[in-house]
């Protein structure tokens, strides 16, 4: 039972982390370090992102994300997918601040 909990706090950490917040998008799903799906609704979204204009707002667990140009410089390298399935993160994004974060 003990070996069971620890793979599924295991699990939970590697899909759910969010401590990312300087985000690259990469053209290459192979170079990805999380394969994102865009939903539609809040409620289908593991989190709902912000994007900033600045990089001095993106703070870790805040769902506020500004995307970089450079590689070396992201926390996350992310692909976009069209398909739910193949995603180990859905987003949603928000016009508004103070709705992003993990839900």
């Amino acid at each position: 039972m003990r070996t069971f909990l620890v793979i599924i706090i295991l699990l939970l950490i590697g899909v759910f982390p969010v401590n990312a917040q300087k985000v690259y998008k990469t053209s290459f799903k192979s170079e990805a370090d999380k394969i994102i799906y865009v939903t539609e609704f809040k409620s289908e979204a593991d989190i709902i992102v912000f994007d900033t204009k600045f990089k001095s707002e993106a703070k870790p667990y805040s769902g506020i994300w500004f995307w970089t140009t450079f590689k070396s410089e992201a926390d996350w390298k992310v692909y976009f997918t069209k398909f739910k399935s193949e995603a180990n993160l859905k987003v949603y994004f928000t016009k508004f601040k103070s709705e992003a974060g993990m839900k």
